[in-house]
């Protein structure tokens, strides 16, 4: 401390309280106010630093002085903090800290009490009331890098200061006590941390499963289901609670399915949706969480794996101002990103363009999307309707699944539209025989359908641990592969590290895109099948899916062995 004691410092209220009650002297007041004001520091954060005095003895004067409360922050496990309404934003702006709820109380600690700004701040994000407890400056500056610190622990590139968008979930708690909501803190903690989990190790589903003797957790990681977690069986209900509650969903009913969303705000400019759905199971409710990120249908087309005239088809058929481009696949093999992939290419402020989906997916400013609602009468065929009533340039339909719904959208495409939309086929030629046998005439299809693609999503061999795969010749050429291939040949296999997934990290798609041809127009007219237009569409050069991943695996992104797990029949 310096020898001189500064005279131009003037001490505030606080400061003064603590000299009266002897826990500081007027000299060593006035100093610790001018270091105060030369760091630009609270004059209780100086004061901590200060050791000639008791930080116990100052907050006991604070708290009597006030009438607050005084409570030692070194009795609190930082694992019990309320972390549900802790964001790192508040903890590293605010000097405050939430360490408990009680019923709808919210108890804050705090070292300042004339600084009201941290108790506002925790009553407007947490919707509850809030009291303030007084704890020492240096413990609680402790506490909060310790949370700030350990905040990131699930991702470094996440903003744990998220937010979900549910309306009091606490009030919608159903047939639980009113004293629940404490002791369920540790459930929403866990749920919260399974979301942000997942969202870290990139899977796209969260399922959570309940059996006679054991309650699993499994995320589908690059296409593949990973068991991440077994928790007690006797928190099935309760966690299975929690999700129906954030999603809106009625927790007294479990007998039928139900459907809802989640919002999870994960930074500033960044949200993700889940679309939940729970079943009725033998030992309970299974739910399953689908992972909708909308950055993922701004990737962009170079970076969805088309080989270079794959593209080219894909982007033609998109400039042409009417016709029907369809996407088919199984559930999960990346259609939904390829048709807003396009979309995004397609949406400028000249193009009206309208969706009609079973529910919308990705929300993309500047389209028109509607969720159908067929227990309200909203079929996507009455949608499709109501477009064309709104001069649309271009629709996209989530899925044809009737002969109405298909009837319309390819009317649509023969006056001036452009129409996308998705089938469930296995692949490109086998869609138009699915039209026909929907009762669609064959003349219709071939004037109105310009491009098909079919498509697989397979997982990318780690470009860190990959090895080449030596194979005899002659199981190369059983696998598809052709005598001019083998020479200079270099086939990789999977090994595994520390920064993949048993060898594989990231996934990239293998598609067939077909344009219908003029050739292929009069197979349809002429009553042929799918063999017919897929001997057809070799006879013009258009890789099959088969070929397709033969090509990635020639580039070395994909291992014969996954190339056989996802096309070969």
């Amino acid at each position: 401390m310096s020898d001189s004691t500064p005279t131009s410092v003037s001490l505030n209220g606080l400061a003064r309280q603590l000299i009266a009650n002897g826990v500081i002297t007027e000299e060593s007041a006035m100093q610790v106010s001018a270091d105060a004001e030369n760091s630009n520091k609270s004059f209780l954060s100086a004061l901590a630093e200060n050791p000639e005095v008791s930080s116990s003895s100052v907050s006991q004067v604070i708290g009597a002085d006030f009438g607050l409360p005084v409570f030692d922050l070194s009795r609190i496990d930082p694992e019990s903090l309320p972390h549900e309404f802790i964001t790192e934003e508040l903890v590293i702006e605010q000097n405050a800290l939430p360490i408990m709820r009680r019923g709808s109380k919210l108890f804050v600690a705090i070292s300042d009490p004339t600084n009201s700004e941290p108790l506002d701040k925790y009553k407007f994000t947490s919707g509850l009331s809030v009291e303030a407890v007084i704890v020492e400056e240096s413990k609680l500056a402790e506490m909060r890098k310790s949370v700030a610190d350990n905040s990131g622990g699930l991702d470094n590139n996440l903003d744990e200061s998220f937010e979900f968008d549910v309306e009091n979930p606490d009030d919608n708690a159903g047939d639980e006590d009113e004293g629940s909501d404490v002791d369920d803190t540790p459930i929403v903690r866990y749920v919260n941390k399974v979301l942000l989990d997942a969202i870290k190790r990139g899977a796209s589903d969260i399922h959570v499963e309940p059996y006679e003797k054991v309650f699993r957790i499994r995320y589908r990681v690059d296409g593949v289901l990973q068991e991440v977690a077994n928790p007690p069986l006797n928190m099935a209900m309760r966690l299975t609670s929690r999700l129906k509650v954030m999603s809106r969903m009625d927790i007294s009913e479990r007998r039928v399915p139900q459907d809802g969303r989640i919002k999870l705000k994960i930074s500033k400019n960044k949200a993700i949706d889940f679309r939940v759905n729970t079943c009725p199971t033998l030992f309970g409710e299974k739910t399953v969480l689908r992972i909708l990120d909308p950055s993922s249908a701004q990737l962009g087309i170079d970076m969805l794996g088309y080989e270079p005239e794959q593209k080219e088809l894909y982007m033609d058929a998109l400039s042409n101002p009417y016709g029907m481009i369809l996407v088919t696949g199984p559930t999960g093999s990346g259609k939904t990103v390829s048709l807003y992939t396009g979309l995004n290419i397609l949406n400028e402020p000249g193009t009206n363009i309208s969706t009609a989906e079973d529910p919308a997916e990705i929300n993309l400013e500047g389209i028109n999307q509607v969720n159908v609602n067929p227990k309200a009468g909203l079929t996507f065929a009455e949608a499709l309707k109501s477009f064309l009533r709104q001069d649309p340039d271009v629709i996209m339909v989530g899925e044809i699944r009737d002969i109405e719904t298909g009837s319309i959208a390819i009317k649509a495409a023969q006056t001036g539209h452009l129409v996308l939309s998705t089938l469930h086929t296995n692949d490109a030629p086998q869609t138009l025989s699915r039209l026909l046998n929907m009762g669609i005439p064959a003349f219709n299809i071939a004037s109105a359908v310009s491009l098909i693609i079919a498509q697989r999503l397979a997982r990318r061999l780690c470009e860190n641990c990959k090895e080449k795969d030596d194979l005899p010749d002659n199981v190369l050429l059983d696998e598809g592969f052709k005598q001019e291939d083998l020479e200079g040949l270099e086939i990789f296999k999977a090994v595994g590290c520390n920064k993949c997934n048993d060898g594989y990290k990231g996934r990239v798609g293998i598609y067939q895109v077909m344009k219908i041809s003029e050739a292929m127009g009069r197979i349809i007219m002429d009553g042929g099948n799918a063999l017919d237009i897929a001997a057809q569409a070799q006879e013009e050069n258009i890789n099959d899916l088969r070929q397709s991943a033969m090509l990635k695996i020639k580039q070395g992104i994909l291992s014969l062995e996954e190339a056989n797990r996802v096309t070969k029949e």
